[in-house]
């Protein structure tokens, strides 16, 4: 059992949990991800790591309330405690020698990205971070990315905070304004990645991407995760989560993502309606 020690709601969907799991805390390592289920009959979801304290033995997890099982988890409380935390899993993002790095976050991708951005600045590199986000009100880790980034853009779509329109515009003005980067990485919803895709190699950029695509048991038996790169498939969940953006099938991803999504959204209407026939 792994006790949750913190909760925090970052926005109105967007909540963080810190677990305490000593043993994944040990050996975590940014990019990698972990499997967790509420209890013994739960669906087993991946979430990102986006911070992990080997002293306390402590990770935490950023997730948004999108289904059924995000939503149960949301309704936890500290103290509360998850059936299974299981981890670290996949590769950590690996990016070799460079100067200046543009990290593009969008959303929650800025959760996702957040450990990617911090190691990169503590190693003394130059990280430009493009956060972008539909308006104010959803804006989260303002304080945690600006401290993990030698300079903090935020971006919304509204124009209600930072600079007005999509993080595509934001790297494109920051290049041709004479940003020299060496690396460009971008995490968000699939749509995003793929049109920073098309933007980095217009500009000759190398781009690595974290993918998140449906995933059932994170070691690679049960193929669910399977993703075209570079016309191979490849299996998030142990070859990744990180890729060579250049190379990855978005267009598939993109498909394969909404294979479930009615299925997804009967589980979360279900899942009210006891809510509303308990009372809680």
């Amino acid at each position: 059992m792994y006790r949750i020690v913190e909760k925090e709601f970052l926005n109105p969907t967007v909540v963080k949990i810190v677990v305490d799991a000593p043993r994944v805390a040990k050996k975590a390592l940014p990019g990698q991800f972990i499997i967790l289920k509420i209890d013994e009959v739960g669906e087993r979801v991946p979430f990102t790591v986006a911070d992990f304290d080997r002293e306390r033995g402590y990770v935490t997890v950023i997730f948004q309330i999108v289904g059924a099982t995000t939503e149960r988890l949301a309704e936890l409380e500290e103290g509360d405690f998850l059936s299974d935390f299981a981890g670290p899993l996949g590769q950590p993002t690996e990016v070799g020698q460079v100067k200046r790095v543009a990290v593009i976050g969008g959303g929650l991708g800025c959760a996702i990205a957040l450990p990617q951005a911090k190691a990169l600045h503590e190693r003394g590199v130059d990280v430009d971070i493009i956060a972008g986000f539909k308006t104010r009100d959803l804006v989260i880790l303002e304080k945690e990315m600006t401290e993990a980034s030698t300079r903090l853009i935020l971006t919304t779509d509204d124009g209600s905070v930072g600079r007005s329109g999509l993080v595509t515009q934001v790297l494109k003005d920051e290049v041709e304004a004479g940003a020299k980067y060496d690396l460009v990485i971008a995490i968000g919803p699939v749509i995003m990645m793929k049109f920073v895709e098309k933007l980095t190699a217009e500009l000759g950029l190398p781009l690595i991407v974290s993918l998140n695509p449906i995933m059932i048991d994170g070691t690679g038996m049960c193929g669910g995760c399977r993703v075209r790169v570079g016309g191979e498939i490849k299996f998030a969940c142990v070859d990744g989560p990180d890729f060579d953006g250049h190379q990855v099938d978005f267009d598939e991803l993109m498909s394969r993502n909404r294979t479930y999504t009615e299925c997804e959204r009967r589980a979360h209407e279900n899942h009210k309606c006891k809510i509303g026939r308990t009372g809680n």
